[in-house]
């Protein structure tokens, strides 16, 4: 159930796109080299204040699948 809510999660940010901003300044750390690393602690209490429940562990499942998951088309 909670992989739904991941899912459901992430469409909702592709329909929201000041939402996206938001999950897009607050839930990413800058790394070397301008790279970007998602925190996937920051991004389970974010989406948490949208109503949305799931651990990290379930967030890494659906984003690391063995099968893809296409989340976001931006």
């Amino acid at each position: 159930m909670s992989l739904e809510q991941v899912a459901s999660f992430y469409e909702m940010l592709n329909l929201e796109p000041g939402v996206y901003e938001l999950y897009y300044k607050n839930c990413r750390q800058l790394g070397m080299f301008d790279s970007c690393h998602w925190d996937t602690k920051k991004i389970a209490s974010f989406a948490a204040t949208f109503g949305y429940e799931f651990t990290q562990a379930e967030l890494e499942e659906l984003l690391f699948a063995t099968e893809p998951v296409r989340l976001i088309s931006r």
